[in-house]
Order: C-alpha cells, then sequence, then structure tokens
C-alpha cells in the first residue's frame, strides 16, 4: 500500500512523464508548424529567414496557386484510392472468410504463400507488373494503378480478415450450415456484421498505403494520370524562376491532408480493430 509520503515522489515522477511527453509532441510538431506558417507568409516574409516567425500578413495566394496546379492529380488520387481501397477490402474479406471458415485441402499453404506479398519490396513488382499492365492495354493509366494496388494490397488485407475471422467461434458457421445457410449467405448475414473493427482497419491502412505511394505513381503512370505524390515533387523539383515556398508548402499540405484527416476521424476505431481479434473465444 502506497503511504503519504511516496505521493510527492510520485506526482513528481508523473510531472516529469508528461513534460518529455510533452517535450516530444512539439519536437514532432515542429515541421508541421513551420509549413503551416510558411504557406500562409508572403515571399517577402519567407526572406527574412526565420522559420518560425509570424506572418506579417496572412495571404492565401500560395495555396490558391498550389491548388490551381495540383487540383487536377487530387482528383486522380482520389480515382486511384477510392476504387483500390475499397476492391482489397472487399476481396481480402472473402479470402479472409474462406481460410478461416472454409479451409480446403492446401489452404495453410496457400496462406502461407500468400503471406510473402507482405515482404515483398516494391521494387521487386516493378518489372513483373509493368509487363502485365503492357499486356492488358492499361500502363500509364489510372486503372492500372488501381489494379496494382488492388493486387499487392490483396496479402495485408487477406492478412488482417484471416486472423481476425478465426476469433470468432466457429459455431455460429456451424450453426448456420444446419440451418440451410450457404456460402454468402453466412458471409452477409453472420459474418460481415461482424466485422465493422477489421474493416476499419483495412480501410485505414490501405488509404493510407495507396494514397501516400510514390513508386508505383511515379513508374506506372505519366501526364495527367499522375497521383498528387508524383505531382507534388515535380512542383518542388521542377520549378523555374524565384522559388516560391508558400506554394510548395502549400502543396504539400494539401496532399497531407486526406490521411491526417480519415487518422483524425478514424484513428480510435484502427486501433481498436486491430486488437479486436487479439484474443479468441
Amino acid at each position: 500500500m502506497t503511504s503519504l509520503t511516496d505521493k510527492p515522489a510520485l506526482n513528481l515522477s508523473r510531472i516529469a512523464i508528461h513534460a518529455v511527453l510533452l517535450l516530444a509532441v512539439l519536437l514532432y510538431l515542429v515541421p508541421l508548424v513551420v509549413m503551416l506558417l510558411t504557406s500562409f507568409k508572403t515571399p517577402e516574409d519567407i526572406g527574412s529567414g526565420n522559420l518560425l516567425s509570424w506572418p506579417t500578413a496572412f495571404t492565401a495566394i500560395g495555396w490558391s496557386k498550389a491548388w490551381a496546379t495540383v487540383s487536377g492529380y487530387f482528383v486522380n488520387s482520389i480515382l486511384i484510392t477510392v476504387p483500390a481501397v475499397l476492391i482489397s477490402t472487399a476481396i481480402g474479406a472473402l479470402n479472409g472468410y474462406v481460410l478461416s471458415m472454409w479451409r480446403f485441402r492446401g489452404s495453410q499453404l496457400f496462406f502461407g504463400l500468400l503471406l510473402f506479398g507482405c515482404f515483398l519490396p516494391f521494387q521487386t513488382v516493378l518489372l513483373p507488373a509493368s509487363f502485365t499492365l503492357g499486356k492488358l492495354g492499361l500502363a500509364s493509366t489510372t486503372s492500372g494503378l488501381v489494379l496494382v494496388h488492388v493486387v499487392y494490397g490483396l496479402a495485408f488485407t487477406t492478412l488482417f480478415f484471416r486472423n481476425y475471422y478465426v476469433s470468432i467461434p466457429e459455431a455460429l458457421v456451424k450453426a448456420a450450415r444446419l440451418d440451410g445457410a450457404g456460402f454468402f449467405t453466412i458471409f452477409g448475414r453472420i459474418i460481415l456484421p461482424m466485422s465493422t473493427p477489421i474493416i476499419m482497419v483495412c480501410l485505414i491502412w490501405q488509404f493510407t498505403q495507396i494514397w501516400n505511394d510514390f513508386l508505383f505513381g511515379v513508374v506506372f503512370s505519366s501526364g495527367d494520370s499522375q497521383p498528387i505524390t508524383v505531382a507534388l515533387n515535380n512542383l518542388v523539383n521542377t520549378s523555374t524562376g524565384a522559388k516560391e515556398y508558400n506554394v510548395d508548402m502549400a502543396a504539400a499540405m494539401i496532399a497531407g491532408l486526406p490521411t491526417l484527416l480519415v487518422y483524425v476521424v478514424a484513428g480510435k476505431y484502427f486501433v481498436r480493430g486491430l486488437t479486436a481479434g487479439a484474443v479468441k473465444g
């Protein structure tokens, strides 16, 4: 039992922990603050050299120029990310359902081979994917990027759903089979309504991975089909004349806002979903 004399020591240790955490948060937020302040500065303010200085006059001209430059590519990223996330999550759910509830001969071997996809570096699939997209006539198109992200993401979504579904009592599925329910009836009426936590995990995971992807975007797209990450790189590295850092910072903020919004709105569901299937039974 803690005595009264131990309370001051406990309070001091708690204060020290909170102080360290607060310092870490402040250090982590410095780049974001610099980006945000710079995006609202005039070129004259930026030329003063003080990154953390408050703008003498707030101006949104950097944001307007940035949006005019990257708005089309922002739409491209939406057209790539949303279908790829939905398709890979749906197929991953079906795969996880089959591998956990409808096991077949060789299912464990199939699952093990599928897991190799989680450990393959992006670079190893560039040439095979390029060859496949060329044969399908999808090279340098948003549809081709959707296909690449769906295929590459299936290993992760299948892993998430399979590990979640093995925690669901098999008696539910057996009882449904005895009542005459089939494959899709069990999935749609029993399994899917219980899958909200892991669906949120897959949606957030896939959205983050696909939206922030640069390598696939720069390799498998060109011109007007490029995602915003590639457009941002081109904006920063190919600008001519005087460097407009306010435009660069505003464009970077625009590119990062969707993932930031997703984690602010649904971040708690991501943590809950990851721990939901941790204990079986």
